[in-house]
């Protein structure tokens, strides 16, 4: 899985006794109608709650007096401490509305479910043992990820802590297995899902399949089911790996992720990775995005996927400026499985399952099990091929419905596609047949528990490997801030392929901007970039301010009080982003960026400009070089945009700045995309 850098986003006292009350009391409501909320309040006024106790109990002050202190705690789900000021606790619509009226209420919201979203890929992507920027990071050593995921499988060997030193000092994470599983690999692993307590175990594979892939130890001899050997190693294998049970296969709420953020900033993780979202929603309605905002206060770098929708506009997840929001592209292994009709068309595709025992020289019957209107069968979705005479035949399944994996019915294989050209040669009133060449069997009662490693696609893939990659950099640059290390791996990122080609979209055709975004992610490159764009959490509040919210909406995001009256605002371009997205009228429009020179001390940059031909656009820099003479030195340019002439079919213009330095040789690329309105 290779990955695509999505662009866009964007006096103490202490209490003597800790039981706070208040004059209004809530009325209880059935248990039926209760559903999870997220409340935000303020913290008494002029105190200072010293510890989880006492914030406990100012929190439960909020909830219903019921007839024991016991059945009244039982409502309050979290408990949050750093990633917002409140809780999540079991409420109806009613007693939310009378929560309103005591004093030191802020806002509730019922909580959100949130969806979740290798042996070749380090090599893919520049890292090589024992040389260049992989040995320069030390594998990421003294780093620690945290992963909000499905739980994960304590004994799979990625997670063995062989050549591992402990984890460093101020880890303060809690493993909720029993015995000795935690190691110096896996070294924290919690569970926050509140409807399902336990263990934090993977009963999806899913969170076993992020954490290898971000922090894995080397593992030699990997394959699945024979197909794709090699040995399997994490992007940092030398990073300690925490999981966080945020996911049960009833889904992700964003009640739990926001405890488990909030326990991950308290334990003291480095980078947090996120595969999974809600979608395009604004930050201070976003989970995600709240709990992101107050960890890179802490310096914890966050990485999330951009979720698989798309390609339609307004399809990302986690686009907020504070986090690295992470697509997915393919890589350069096919594993080829092709199939041949009885009219001899033949049809290519991919699997994983390719037995040499399977015989390639007969034709099978091939059935459409969706043939008489059933539409789950059209998607050989669970149960629905049980009435139905698959025994040694081929099956043809249609991609679709989020079905993620065909069920195994005692067919001879499975054909799944999103085309229509197979259907089409099915004719009602004749038998067709099939010869698989290499063949798909379903091995999920027997085979599947062998398989140790998978083959798993998708943006939830792609967000592990730019985690554990920053995970390196954060070792290599132990001083670089969250934005800087997001401005290296975005300004040094690709836009060609391994051959120097264009990089397609799902159309097959050249990608444009909104598919490939910064680029392709390029770990050797991001380890020396030149030059950085970097920013403060303070700098995010005039942008907020000048995206409109209200300064109850931007306390929710930054958790400490907001005046935009007093504040200077800026337009979105006007952060000091690696990118650029403007709308662009009859007048121009003209922005600052900052740059810090985290090369050598001595080194002159040079503005060059690409953009599409024929988009009737004009870019101006000022000045046109920036020389440094130390290294964390700033330096700031001005670039104008304008438009001019009549654009030739042209709604969006796309292109890029560059600052290029000859000795060494590097170009900081920051994108560009212009709206002509």
């Amino acid at each position: 899985m290779a990955l695509i850098i999505s662009m866009f986003c964007f006096m103490y006292m202490i209490f003597s006794n800790p039981v706070i009350t208040k004059a209004t009391t809530l009325k209880n409501a059935p248990n039926s109608n209760l559903d999870t909320y997220i409340v935000h309040v303020n913290l008494p006024t002029g105190r200072v709650l010293a510890d989880s106790d006492e914030l406990t109990s100012w929190y439960n002050s909020f909830l219903p007096k019921t007839t024991t202190d016991e059945e009244g705690s039982s409502r309050l789900v979290h408990s949050y401490r750093n990633v917002i000021t409140g809780f999540a606790a079991k409420l109806s619509p009613e007693e939310v509305k009378e929560m309103e009226k005591i004093d030191g209420y802020i806002n509730a919201r019922p909580q959100k479910k949130i969806p979740l979203h290798t042996t070749h890929s380090p090599n893919f992507l520049g890292l090589n043992q024992n040389l260049g920027f992989w040995r320069g990071s030390n594998y990421g050593e003294g780093v620690i990820i945290g992963l909000l995921d499905t739980g994960i499988a304590t004994d799979h060997p990625s997670f063995d802590d062989k050549d591992m030193p402990p984890p460093p000092n101020k880890w303060k994470g809690k493993c909720e297995f029993s015995g000795t599983t935690c190691n110096n690999k896996l070294i924290g692993a919690r569970n926050f899902v509140s409807d399902s307590p336990g263990p934090p175990v993977d009963d999806e594979g899913h969170g076993t399949h992020t954490a290898s892939t971000a922090g894995g130890n080397f593992v030699q001899d990997a394959n699945v089911f024979g197909m794709a050997s090699g040995t399997a190693v994490g992007m940092a294998p030398r990073a300690h790996v925490a999981m966080y049970k945020v996911c049960s296969a009833e889904g992700c709420s964003d009640a739990d992720i926001l405890a488990a953020m909030d326990a991950a900033v308290e334990d003291g993780v480095d980078v947090l990775s996120l595969s999974l979202g809600g979608g395009s929603v604004e930050f201070f309605d976003d989970g995600i995005a709240v709990g992101a905002f107050a960890a890179i206060q802490k310096g914890i770098f966050v990485s999330c996927s951009a979720g698989n929708s798309g390609p339609f506009s307004a399809s990302l997840s986690n686009e907020a400026p504070w986090i690295l929001t992470v697509g997915a592209s393919t890589i350069d292994r096919n594993l080829i499985a092709s199939a041949v009709l009885g009219n001899t068309d033949g049809y290519d595709g991919e699997s994983l399952f390719q037995p040499s025992d399977f015989p390639s020289d007969i034709y099978l019957p091939l059935i459409d099990p969706g043939a008489g209107g059933n539409q789950t069968a059209v998607l050989c979705g669970p149960g629905s091929l049980d009435q139905i005479d698959v025994k040694g035949k081929i099956v043809l399944c249609q991609r679709g419905g989020g079905i993620a994996r065909v069920p195994r019915a005692n067919g001879e294989g499975s054909l799944r596609t999103e085309f229509g050209q197979i259907q089409a040669s099915l004719n009602p009133t004749s038998s067709a047949l099939c010869r698989i060449l290499a063949a798909w069997r379903c091995p999920w009662t027997t085979t599947r528990k062998k398989a140790t490693f998978n083959v798993i696609s998708g943006t939830s893939m792609s967000c592990p490997h730019l985690s554990g990659i920053a995970a390196l950099l954060k070792s290599a640059h132990p001083d670089w801030s969250p934005a800087a290390i997001k401005s290296a791996i975005m300004t040094s990122a690709t836009q060609v392929n391994l051959l120097g080609g264009a990089i397609d979209d799902e159309r097959y055709k050249s990608a444009d901007i909104f598919a490939l975004g910064a680029g392709h992610v390029n770990p050797p490159s991001a380890n020396d970039p030149g030059l950085v764009y970097d920013l403060q959490p303070q700098d995010y509040i005039p942008y907020l301010c000048g995206l409109g919210y209200s300064d109850k909406q931007i306390q929710f995001i930054v958790q400490q009080p907001v005046s935009c009256s007093n504040i200077t605002s800026i337009p979105e371009a006007q952060l000091n982003y690696p990118s650029f997205s403007i709308e662009l009228g009859s007048d121009t429009k003209t922005y600052t960026r900052t740059v810090t020179n985290v090369g050598e001390a001595n080194a002159t940059y040079t503005v060059s400009i690409e953009l599409d031909s024929g988009g009737g656009v004009v870019i101006g820099v000022t000045p046109a070089t920036i020389s440094f003479t130390g290294v964390n030195q700033k330096m700031t340019y001005e670039i104008s945009f304008s438009k001019y002439g009549t654009p030739v079919n042209a709604t969006f213009v796309q292109g890029a700045i560059f600052w290029r330095s000859t000795s060494p040789k590097r170009a900081v690329r920051s994108p560009i995309s212009i709206k002509l309105v």
